[in-house]
């Protein structure tokens, strides 16, 4: 099965939410298709190195695809961002509405193509890519910006991958196999906000 470059097999995250363009993919691969999540970047959050006295923080939260903001996509994962910000034991409280203090915690998800600078530099996917058969990548970078009531903003990324093979294509290696897109869109999001969340743990400026 050969597929034309912007076929709509592309994993996209606004197709994972929209059930009529989800249908259109279904109905294209005939059900076929296999999502796969990159086992490179994992959960870090035993890792936390969580303060002694936590801090209230107002959160901001956005999806973007190519840089540009992507409403639906933001509204689909914020209430799983929020949460997960939530129990990292990082903040005391975690408030949509500026808190005491002016603390703010921004996320950014950004989904772009694997060959963008803003995914590649600096990453080294444990995928391996150019396989027989279908095989299309989509690349999230996560950016975590702490900006503290007073003092320099902490910046961290981390970036993931979301693998899918359609048809006969051959697994990737060093990859988790999802039950379903949904299933690999939501460990996608924990494990790399989780990542982020850590590096920003460790950062004696946020402590």
């Amino acid at each position: 099965m050969s597929i034309s470059p912007g076929a709509s097999v592309r994993l996209s995250l606004i197709r994972l939410i929209a059930a009529a363009a989800a249908a259109a993919v279904l109905a294209f691969t005939g059900g076929c298709a296999s999502h796969y999540v990159d086992a490179a970047t994992r959960d870090r959050t035993s890792e936390f190195q969580r303060p002694a006295s936590p801090a209230p923080v107002q959160l901001v939260f956005q999806f973007e695809t190519k840089g540009a903001p992507n409403s639906r996509a933001t509204d689909h994962l914020k209430p799983r961002v929020s949460e997960q910000v939530k129990g990292s034991g990082l903040f005391s409280s975690v408030q949509d509405t500026a808190v005491p203090g002016g603390a703010l915690l921004s996320v950014t998800i950004n989904n772009v193509p694997m060959s963008d600078d803003a995914f590649s530099k600096g990453f080294v996917t444990g995928l391996t890519f150019g396989l027989a058969g279908s095989q299309v990548s989509d690349g999230y970078v996560c950016t975590v910006k702490y900006m503290p009531g007073s003092g320099e903003p902490v910046v961290k990324t981390a970036r993931h991958v979301i693998h899918t093979t359609v048809g006969a294509s051959a697994s990737p290696g060093n990859a988790v196999k999802a039950k379903d897109i949904e299933e690999a869109v939501t460990l996608m999001t924990k494990q790399l906000l989780s990542t982020a969340l850590n590096d920003l743990s460790h950062d004696p400026a946020f402590r």
